[in-house]
This record gives structure tokens, C-alpha cells and sequence, in this order.
């Protein structure tokens, strides 16, 4: 609704008081002490009301400094030009989605038009609308259990279902993955042997692709299906480590091999190895025991365990991955894991992320996969 104030400068109002006393502008400036000049200016909108100003035209008009300080602020508001909604819808998107994080992955390009913006992340997110619920927001399941992804973890799902949709590969079967099983196991011993991955899961119908992780998603990986028969593993390799690399990627094709998130949508890991037990469901705990046994035998590393603890000298750990024919930084993680000591033996978690991702579809490092 309109004012006054928001046509007419407090300096009319001045103007009606100094007439009903009979009061010239000279009179005025000389009561409170100002110059004429001032009073001048302020009558003719020229100058704005000053809080010291406000109190001495109060005191000397008895009316309170708070009337002529609203009456210049409504005025100061009326002569800015109406808001046409565009800063509020801005500040919606990016309250709701990580826009800059997006940007700068290139997954949205930057615009100054609100409208382009919207239409892009409805494009990306799939949806009819900038305000509808994200399709498998509340589908998607995390390692926690007791909680939901957020828009961080979601972002990042629906970059690693875009790329994936992408990938021709072979059909998919539990047969030709489970016969894949002893191939990735082959792999073990040396962290080069990590780039035929991608390859073999292909061959079997598995879609496999590499999504840098956004920073303070805690992503690690994630088993999806395009269709019920086009399963997809995307991992994060956040954790740049020969153990953590096999591990997280044995866990999503447990899932896979179950089914696991078919019907509801997404399966999400998220901090694997900071997860406790008592936190997890019933099927990532069966992932975990499988991811597990087939990194390291569970009854090789028992026995290990018993015959050398508590003296866990490095040169037995290399010995016993020789003789199972795995890198040593497997049996490293899994004895971090038992002993609570993640110091140790560091050395032999080597790095494997600049051989996956020079084998795999890729989205991160640098690395912008476009259609």
C-alpha cells in the first residue's frame, strides 16, 4: 500500500510544521542552531534527515526524533525501485543447492539471468519445477541409516547418474559379474593393475564411473540402476589409498550383486571407514563383511593376527601380502581397522586414483566430462 512518504520527502512535512507555527526557515535554523542552507535543503528533498538532525527537529517541534527518522527512511525505501523477486529467488537457489560448487565443476554454467539458472538446475536435478522435491531424495539410502542425503551427496548422485548414462557397455548379468569376481581379485597384488577395472566390469554389464567428490559430501561411493537391468558403481576416491579403493569398490558391487537399491533408487556410502557397526543396516553390514574377505581372508588374517600380535613388524605384514598375493596396503587397512591404529604402516597405502581415473569415465581433478 502506498504513504504518503513514499511520494512526497519529509521536507513537506517540515514545511506544514514551520507554516502551523508561523515559523520562517531562518527562525528554525536559528532554534536549532543549524544554517539556513540546511533547512533550505532538507524542506526541498535535497538533503536527507540525519540522526542529529532528527533529535533537533524533535526538540524544537516537540515531536520525537523517531517520526522524522521513519518518515526519512519510508522515503529513502519509496525511491528505490520496487524488487521484482529476482534477489529472493536467487538467494532460494542458492540456499537450497550448492550453486558456486556446481559452477566452478562445471556441471552448471554461471549466468546472470535467474531464469537460465533455474532452468539448469531443473535440467540437472530433473525437475518439472525449481521448488519440487528432488525425484529420489528420500529413495536414496546411506551407509548411516539413521539419516538422508543431503543436497551436497545428492548434487554428486545425479552427476554420477548423468555420466553413467552415457557408458555403452555390454548387458548385464549376476553371472558374468560373479565370474568377474576372481579377474578383480587377480588385481591384488599391484596398485597398476587397478586401471584394468573399469574393462572388466564393463564386460559384464557393470557401468562404472569415477565423480570427484564435492567438498563436505563425505561420499565414498554408490551402487544405482538406470534401469533393473543397468546397474551402476560410482565411486569418490576421496580417500586416495590401494585398500580403501578395493574395498569401497567390493562394497558397491556387493550391493550390486543383491540387488540392493533397485527398487528404492539409490544405495549411498558415505564415510565407510568412520561407520560404526551398531549404525549401519542389515545390508551394509553384509557388504562390508564381503568387501572385507575379499581384500583379505578373514581366517588368513586371523590366523596372522594370532601368530605375530601384538609384534606386527612391517617386514611380516610384506611377507604375508606376498604370500596371498596382494599389496601389502590391504592387509595395512585391515589391520588399522583391528588395531585401531591408523599410523600404521602408512607408507604401503599407496595411491591409485591417477591410474583409475586414466582408465575410467571420469568427472573431477580438472577433469569436466561433457556429452
Amino acid at each position: 500500500m502506498n504513504t504518503i512518504a513514499e511520494t512526497f520527502p519529509p521536507g513537506e512535512f517540515l514545511r506544514e510544521e514551520l507554516e502551523a507555527r508561523g515559523w520562517s526557515q531562518t527562525e528554525l535554523a536559528e532554534i536549532i542552531g543549524r544554517p539556513v542552507r540546511l533547512i533550505n535543503e532538507l524542506i526541498a528533498g535535497k538533503k536527507a534527515i540525519t540522526p542529529e538532525t532528527a533529535i533537533q527537529l524533535g526538540d524544537s517541534l516537540g515531536t520525537g526524533p523517531e517520526l522524522w527518522m521513519n518518515l526519512e527512511s519510508q522515503y529513502q525505501l519509496s525511491k528505490v525501485q520496487v524488487s521484482d523477486g529476482l534477489i529472493a529467488r536467487r538467494a532460494k537457489l542458492y540456499e537450497r543447492f550448492p550453486v558456486r560448487e556446481m559452477i566452478k565443476r562445471g556441471w552448471i554454467e554461471a549466468s546472470k539471468s535467474i531464469d537460465v539458472l533455474e532452468q539448469q538446475f531443473q535440467a540437472f536435478f530433473g525437475l518439472d519445477d525449481i521448488e519440487a522435491e528432488i525425484p529420489f531424495a528420500h529413495a536414496a539410502r546411506k551407509t548411516d541409516a539413521f539419516d538422508k542425503p543431503n543436497m551436497l551427496q545428492l548434487a554428486w548422485l545425479c552427476r554420477a547418474r548423468r555420466i553413467a548414462s552415457e557408458l555403452v557397455i555390454a548387458p548385464y548379468t549376476e553371472a558374468a559379474l560373479r565370474q568377474a569376481l576372481p579377474r578383480l581379485s587377480a588385481l591384488l597384488s599391484a596398485p597398476e593393475e587397478t586401471r584394468h577395472v573399469p574393462r572388466i566390469l564393463a564386460e559384464c554389464g557393470v557401468r562404472f564411473v569415477v565423480v570427484e567428490p564435492i567438498p563436505g559430501s563425505k561420499i565414498d561411493g554408490a551402487c544405482f540402476w538406470l534401469t533393473a537391468q543397468e546397474p551402476v558403481v560410482a565411486l569418490s576416491l576421496r580417500l586416495d589409498r590401494i585398500d580403501n579403493f578395493w574395498f569401497v569398490l567390493r562394497h558397491e558391487l556387493e550391493h550390486v550383486l543383491r540387488g540392493h537399491g533397485q527398487a528404492q533408487g539409490y544405495v549411498l556410502d558415505q564415510d565407510l571407514e568412520g561407520t560404526a557397526a551398531d549404525q549401519i543396516s542389515e545390508e551394509e553390514a553384509v557388504a562390508n563383511t564381503e568387501a572385507a574377505e575379499f581384500c583379505v581372508s578373514r581366517s588368513e588374517m586371523n590366523g596372522f593376527v594370532a601368530r605375530v600380535s601384538p609384534f606386527f613388524a612391517e617386514e611380516r605384514v610384506v611377507l604375508f601380502a606376498q604370500r596371498l598375493n596382494i599389496h601389502p596396503g590391504l592387509v595395512v587397512g585391515q589391520l588399522q581397522r583391528r588395531l585401531g591404529r591408523y599410523d600404521l604402516f602408512r607408507k604401503h597405502q599407496v595411491k591409485v586414483r591417477a591410474l583409475v581415473t586414466a582408465a575410467a569415465l571420469t568427472d573431477g581433478w580438472g577433469v569436466v566430462h561433457t556429452a
